[in-house]
């Protein structure tokens, strides 16, 4: 226990210079385009205010003044960063006119509860199709399973779900596609009904995230197992008499999960993105269309908050990977030593 607390207390001292470094370079890559939300509240101004451009220009000018919009980059960045480490504050969104706090807050959950439950499913399923591919290669069933990965891999998420909006439009009428409950449950308490409604309208986005992630699952489960199947232990197990269910469970798929293990240190992250993706398709109240959104203004902060957050995700998988390895398999060592 002892060696694990230290484990964490050393790789999250570790993450912090390089949460540091990735937020100050995400903050300049957002910045390095022409333009500021300034420039967004002028055109808003001569396309809908019916303001001159003079007028417009003075406006926008006057925000910048007023919000720190004018000062140099760094010592944007400064105060950001300052605000986040020192009071947990993230700044103020110009666009939504709240704390960017709040929107974490209030996008951040359900994101990761979706990209979670999807990859809770791609797990699962990508997993068994692997096993049942490798059990019975060149059969029906590893044709299928292959041609499954194989579109799953290459088809990309917002094109799916782009097929999938026109579906439920078209040819289901589906009123209600962009958001999360029917609105005689919007401010109701939660309840069974509640829940199954939930269901109803996030399936698309959890089916979207999900097939790409089983995916990748099966294909590297596949191949590892494989390869652990025809190794010699497994032959010795083979030898003493054990069912071929024992040898492939008992022996062959612990072995052959090494590689998924490891993966979780990016999955959530990748499981992040592919919701984000179809959410944007879909209008959902999630990550996906508040980066989108604060980008497309230039409302920076929410932005680069975003990201950061996504970034820290990112450093949070790597440590639980680190420890379901751990777990999995007794031989392998926090500390580097030997067993």
């Amino acid at each position: 226990m002892l060696q694990i607390l230290k484990f964490l207390i050393l790789r999250t001292a570790s993450s912090i210079p390089v949460l540091l470094a990735l937020s100050f370079v995400t903050f300049a890559i957002i910045e390095a385009p022409p333009g500021d939300y300034a420039d967004y509240i002028q055109a808003t101004l001569i396309n809908q205010g019916g303001a001159s451009v003079e007028q417009a220009a003075h406006q926008a000018e006057v925000y910048r003044e007023t919000h720190g919009l004018n000062q140099p980059l760094p010592v944007r960045y400064l105060f950001w960063i300052t605000g986040i480490v020192t009071r947990f504050d993230f700044g103020h969104s110009l666009y939504f006119n709240r704390p960017v706090a709040d929107l974490i807050s209030s996008r951040l959950p359900p994101t990761i509860a979706i990209a979670l439950v999807s990859h809770l499913l791609a797990s699962a399923i990508g997993i068994g199709l692997g096993i049942l591919a490798a059990t019975r290669p060149y059969s029906w069933v590893d044709t299928v399973a292959s041609a499954i990965a194989f579109i799953g891999m290459t088809v990309p998420r917002f094109l799916l779900a782009l097929v999938v909006v026109y579906l439920l439009a078209f040819h289901f009428h589906s009123q209600e596609i962009g958001s999360f409950f029917s609105p005689r449950y919007g401010g109701a308490p939660w309840s069974w009904d509640k829940f199954v409604d939930l269901v109803k309208h996030i399936w698309p986005i959890v089916m979207i995230a999900t097939f790409g992630g089983l995916a990748y699952n099966m294909r590297v489960m596949r191949g590892n197992l494989l390869d652990v199947l025809n190794s010699q232990y497994v032959e010795t197990a083979r030898a003493k008499g054990l069912s071929e269910g024992a040898v492939v469970m008992r022996h062959a798929v612990p072995n052959a999960l090494h590689p998924l293990v490891a993966y979780q240190g990016i999955v959530l992250p990748y499981m992040l993105t592919g919701e984000i993706e179809a959410a944007i398709i879909f209008g959902l109240a999630t990550v996906g269309p508040a980066i989108v959104g604060s980008m497309s203004v230039g409302d920076v902060y929410v932005t680069a908050s975003f990201m950061l957050v996504l970034a820290a995700t990112l450093m949070v998988g790597n440590i639980i990977s680190d420890l379901l390895l751990v777990a999995l398999d007794p031989r392998i060592r926090l500390g580097g030593g030997a067993s």
